[in-house]
C-alpha cells in the first residue's frame, strides 16, 4: 500500500514535469502553439481524471510559483492572469470534464468524447478570458475575432495531440500495473 502511494506521487509529479517540457516546445503566436495540450491529455488519459487533474494543478501551481514551466520558459501569476491564461486555467476544466465522464457508464469512445468536451470547454473559457482581458486593457475583440485568433488555428493540431495522447497513454497504462506492483529491494 505504501509503495503504491509513492508510485502515485511519482507518477503525478512526472506527468506535471512532462507537461512543463511539452510547454517548452513552442511556436510563437498570439496564442503560442505548444505541446502543452498533449501533456495535459497524456496526464488525464494515463492517470485518470483525479490524479491527472492533480498533475495539471501542480503544473500550474509550479508556474505561478515562479518556475519557468509555461510556454517560452515563462512563469508567474501574470502568465495565468494574462491574455492567454484562461486557456491554461481551462486545463483544469478539462480534468473536471474527465471526472464527469468517469461517472458515465463505459462506452466506446468515452475518452475521446471526454477529451473533445474538455477541449471545447477550455477553448470557451480561454476565449472569454481573452475577451475580458482585452477589454480591461482598452481593446475590444468580438467573440468571433477571438475564435479566429485563439481557437480555429488550434483545432486540428489539438485534435492530433489528443489522439496521440490517447494512443500513447494506452501503451503506458499497460506498463503501469507492472510498475505499481514492483517489489522494492531495500538492500544496497
Amino acid at each position: 500500500m505504501k509503495n503504491r502511494r509513492i508510485v502515485n506521487i511519482c507518477l503525478i509529479a512526472l506527468t506535471a514535469a512532462v507537461t512543463a517540457v511539452c510547454a517548452w516546445v513552442t511556436v510563437p503566436g498570439a496564442v503560442p502553439f505548444t505541446l502543452q495540450t498533449f501533456g495535459v491529455f497524456l496526464a488525464l488519459e494515463t492517470l485518470g481524471a483525479k490524479r491527472g487533474t492533480l498533475a495539471v494543478i501542480i503544473y500550474i501551481a509550479l508556474g505561478m510559483a515562479g518556475l519557468p514551466v509555461f510556454s517560452g520558459f515563462r512563469s508567474g501569476a501574470a502568465v495565468v492572469l494574462g491574455p492567454t491564461g484562461g486557456y491554461i486555467a481551462g486545463f483544469v476544466l478539462c480534468g473536471i470534464v474527465y471526472m464527469l465522464f468517469e461517472k458515465v457508464p463505459e462506452f466506446r469512445g468515452r475518452n475521446i468524447a471526454a477529451a473533445a468536451s474538455g477541449m471545447c470547454l477550455c477553448y470557451l473559457f480561454g476565449t472569454l478570458w481573452f475577451m475580458f482581458f482585452s477589454r480591461s486593457q482598452g481593446s475590444s475583440y468580438e467573440f468571433g475575432a477571438v475564435l479566429s485568433i485563439c481557437v480555429l488555428p488550434f483545432i486540428i493540431p489539438d485534435t492530433l495531440k489528443i489522439a496521440a495522447a490517447v494512443i500513447i497513454a494506452k501503451r503506458i497504462k499497460k506498463a503501469l500495473p507492472k510498475i505499481a506492483d514492483m517489489k522494492y529491494n531495500n538492500k544496497v
